[in-house]
C-alpha cells in the first residue's frame, strides 16, 4: 500500500501550512498529494501552485466537481497539468451532491451516474486526440444542437503528454463504485474502513466485469482512500481532532433526504449515531453534534491515538482493495506517518 497527502478544500482561506506539508510529502516520499474543492477554494489551482514546488510526486484532484467545468474544460486543464508536471497528473472527478450542484452551480443533479458517464467520455476523447470531438449525449452535445449552428467539431490543439492519463471516480455507494470500476482508472473513496472491504470488493468486481478492453487491466486499478490521522498518546484528544470533520459531513453536507456520506457511514453500523449529530447539527448545536461522534466510529474511518497502535492498525487496511492511504492531516502527521513506515 502506497501513502500519499490530501490537502482537501479552504476553510475560510488557504491553510498557512499548505506547501510545508506538500513539500514534506515529496521530500519523504509519498506518492502523492490531492486537493478538493466544495463551493469555495478551486482544487486546480492551489494544485498547480504548490505542486510547482515538487519533483517527483503525483499530483491529484480528490475531487474535481463535475458541475464545475464542462467536461472539455476539465480535459484541457488535465491535459495542461500534465504536460507541466511532466506527467504526474491524476484527475480525480466526482458528481457532488444536489444541493452544491443546484445551490452552487445553478445545474440539474438528478441522474448523476449517467452523467458521469457522458462526462468521463468525452474527456477520454479529448486526451486521446484521435478525432474531433463529438457527442450525443442526453447532457452533453457536441457540437451544441442550437445557438448560431456555426459550432463543429474540434480537436485539442495540444497534443496531451499521455492519452491514457488517469482518472479516478470519487463514490460512495454501490453501484457509483462499480460505475468507477467500470470506466475509470481508480476509485476515491471517503470514510471507508476495512470492516466494509468485502462489500466495496464485491461492487468494484461488478464493474470490472463490464469494463471495456481498451481500459487498463483491473490488476491496475487504484483504490485511495482519504484517512485522517491524528497522532496523540491520548486517544480520545486525538478523536477529537476528527470528530467535527465527521460531524461535518453527516449533518451538514447533505440534505436530510440525500446525504451519501451519511450512507457510508452507516454502513458501517453507525445509524442510530448519524441521527444524532445530524439532530444536533441541524439544530445549530455544532459542539455537541461533534462530541456525539462516538470514538469507535473515528478509529474505524482514521487513525488516531498513539503511533504503536497506529502502526497496528495499519495491518488492517494492509488487506483491503485499498491501494492508496492518502493521509489527511499536517505536516507532523505526514513526519509521523514516515516514520511508522520507515
Amino acid at each position: 500500500m502506497r501513502f500519499g497527502y490530501h490537502l482537501g478544500y479552504w476553510s475560510a482561506g488557504p491553510p498557512p501550512s499548505a506547501l510545508e506539508a506538500v513539500l514534506a510529502a515529496d521530500r519523504l516520499g509519498f506518492d502523492s498529494v490531492w486537493t478538493a474543492e466544495a463551493y469555495g477554494s478551486d482544487a486546480l489551482t492551489p494544485l498547480a501552485w504548490w505542486g510547482s514546488r515538487t519533483e517527483r510526486i503525483r499530483l491529484g484532484t480528490a475531487i474535481a466537481q463535475i458541475s464545475a467545468r464542462t467536461p472539455t474544460a476539465a480535459a484541457m486543464a488535465a491535459l495542461t497539468m500534465d504536460h507541466l508536471s511532466g506527467g504526474r497528473f491524476v484527475l480525480g472527478l466526482g458528481a457532488s451532491g444536489p444541493q452544491v450542484v443546484e445551490g452552487w452551480y445553478g445545474a440539474p443533479y438528478p441522474r448523476p451516474l449517467a452523467r458521469t458517464r457522458e462526462y468521463v467520455d468525452v474527456v477520454r476523447k479529448v486526451l486521446r486526440r484521435e478525432a474531433p470531438v463529438t457527442a450525443d449525449g442526453d447532457f452533453y452535445r457536441l457540437p451544441h444542437a442550437g445557438g448560431t449552428g456555426l459550432g463543429r467539431p474540434l480537436r485539442s490543439t495540444v497534443h496531451p503528454l499521455r492519452p491514457d492519463l488517469p482518472i479516478h471516480l470519487a463514490a460512495e455507494g454501490p453501484r457509483n463504485v462499480a460505475l468507477a470500476a467500470e470506466i475509470a482508472d481508480g476509485w476515491l473513496p471517503l470514510f471507508f474502513a476495512p470492516s466494509v472491504d468485502a462489500f466495496y470488493r464485491q461492487a468494484l468486481a461488478e464493474g470490472f466485469a463490464l469494463r471495456a478492453p481498451d481500459l487498463s487491466a483491473p490488476a491496475a486499478f487504484e483504490v485511495s482512500a482519504t484517512v485522517p490521522v491524528v497522532i496523540d498518546d491520548d486517544v480520545e484528544r486525538a478523536a477529537d481532532v476528527v470528530r467535527p470533520f465527521v460531524a461535518l459531513y453527516v449533518g451538514g453536507m447533505g440534505a436530510t433526504t440525500a446525504n451519501f456520506h451519511r450512507e457510508m457511514i452507516e454502513r458501517l453500523g453507525y445509524v442510530r449515531e448519524c441521527e444524532t449529530v445530524a439532530e444536533l447539527y441541524a439544530q445549530g448545536r455544532r459542539a455537541e453534534a461533534s462530541a456525539a461522534v462516538p470514538t469507535a466510529l473515528v478509529q474505524d474511518i482514521a487513525l488516531v491515538g498513539p503511533a504503536a497502535a497506529v502502526k497496528d492498525r495499519l495491518a488492517a487496511w494492509e488487506d483491503t482493495v485499498v491501494t492508496s492511504m492518502l493521509v489527511q492531516g499536517d505536516a507532523t502527521a505526514l513526519r509521523a506517518v514516515a516514520d511508522l513506515l520507515g
